[in-house]
């Protein structure tokens, strides 16, 4: 088996190998090359410790060298350089209690937490697939090397990145190791919410982010997710609805865009539906309130763990606006585009339409004929660049206070009111129009 290896992975392998070191390219990288895939980064292993690595190669410096990792600098980009190494005990689920480096490939191999991640290949000695690998690659399973219930109790993020990587992959995982999470689920709580995070929205980033339900059926969502298990068993006894709240959920997922905010927005849209479920005299469900309470209910996740701020404003505020539906005039849609914010079109409508689709088929061609009218109207006004936020005013505050307006509250005030005049009659945006109402109005007033 040939696989392609970047000019400077071969050269490094080289320089090692010339000093008496074994040397290669390993893990994902090598798992990704086989599938046809371009490998994010490459890692090499090798038999060289960190200081012998260091005198190989002119520009080097320490990532992990507690761990045995030095970054070596070839064409201005950075390449891993691991030693083999054995890890010591681990007791908090997390890191070894001590590191030792060893001489034997297999040893380094054999600490990896999946088959398909667990090969080694060089030019010299083609592919070292200690574990069946390629078998599983080739079955499209994720299995455990060794026992897993060990693996997982090495490292309990291995839980959570065999679902990611049967998400990414599309593969299935192996029943022993489906059953080992189930028993060591509750574990993953000792992992910090940086690492779930990360997992999390590569998982959502997927071809296939409805495995989440996988990280349900095996006990993780639980741990870092307890709303989302909730949801899974809220029923909809609504005729709009033919799913729970989860797995509406997933199917929203699956039909928005593989974009970051709105896959996380997709995943908390509805959180708040099991707290504001009503039953009606006719035995209907309503979920009153639920945008508003979801928002709130999102930003507690978000900040738990661990999102930036940006990302929890944005998915906030797509879950606070997700239901509403304006009057299908042009005026109505100017309103509503100025409350939510031009920023956020037209990505709403993509959260829109994937909403729309996982529920009741029977309602959907209506529903999707009126987001289409909806996006039609919108679009008619951003092309005639209708005014919908301040900033599209034809005057500003600098305007206003050449006027004699004074600095402050009142210029806001004054633009504020300026902007839903111009909302509900577009052809005032005009400078002069503006100034004149405004001094009339408002300096007046004040």
């Amino acid at each position: 088996m040939h696989i392609y290896l970047p000019k400077q992975v071969e050269t490094i392998i080289e320089e090692l190998n010339k000093e008496g070191f074994e040397a290669y390219a390993v893990g994902g990288c090598v798992r990704d090359s086989y599938m046809g895939r371009t490998p994010e980064d490459w890692d090499i292993t090798t038999s060289a410790k960190p200081e012998q690595v260091k005198k190989i190669f002119k520009k080097t410096f320490d990532t992990g060298i507690e761990h045995g990792t030095v970054t070596v600098v070839m064409d201005k980009e950075n390449f891993e350089v691991t030693t083999y190494r054995v890890d010591g005990e681990y007791r908090d689920f997390r890191h070894p209690e001590s590191v030792s480096f060893t001489s034997d490939l297999k040893e380094d191999l054999m600490r990896r937490d999946f088959t398909i991640n667990a090969m080694a290949y060089n030019h010299k000695e083609g592919l070292i697939d200690v574990f069946d690998g390629i078998k599983d690659l080739d079955a499209g399973i994720i299995r455990c090397v060794g026992v897993a219930e060990e693996r997982f109790s090495e490292d309990a993020l291995r839980m959570l990145r065999a679902v990611r990587f049967s998400a990414q992959l599309g593969f299935d995982i192996e029943e022993k190791t489906k059953e080992a999470i189930k028993k060591l689920s509750p574990t993953l709580e000792h992992i910090s919410s940086e690492r779930v995070q990360s997992e999390l929205v590569k998982l959502l980033m997927s071809d296939n982010p409805g495995k989440i339900e996988e990280a349900y059926n095996l006990g993780l969502t639980k741990v870092f997710l307890p709303e989302f298990d909730i949801m899974m068993v809220s029923e909809q006894i609504n005729p709009h609805h033919i799913y729970t709240v989860g797995m509406h959920t997933i199917k929203v997922m699956e039909n928005v865009p593989k974009d970051r905010i709105l896959r996380i927005s997709a995943l908390l849209h509805d959180v708040a539906k099991p707290d504001c479920t009503t039953l009606d005299s006719r035995g209907i469900n309503h979920f009153k309130g639920h945008p508003e309470k979801g928002a709130q209910m999102a930003r507690k996740i978000l900040r738990r763990l661990k999102f930036d701020n940006n990302t929890v404003e944005r998915v906030c505020h797509f879950v606070l606006w997700h239901d509403a539906n304006p009057e299908l005039t042009p005026k109505s849609v100017r309103k509503m585009v100025s409350k939510i914010g031009k920023d956020y079109y037209p990505d709403m409508f993509a959260l829109k339409r994937a909403d729309v689709k996982g529920q009741n088929p029977k309602f959907a061609p209506e529903k999707l004929r009126r987001i289409d009218e909806y996006e039609r109207l919108y679009n008619e006004i951003i092309n005639k660049g209708e005014c919908v936020d301040v900033k599209s005013l034809a005057i500003n505050g600098g305007d206003l206070i050449k006027e004699g307006f004074e600095q402050g509250q009142v210029i806001g005030s004054a633009l504020k009111e300026l902007l839903s005049l111009v909302i509900e009659n577009p052809e005032l945006n005009e400078k002069e129009t503006l100034l004149t109402i405004a001094k009339e109005q408002f300096l007046e007033r004040n």
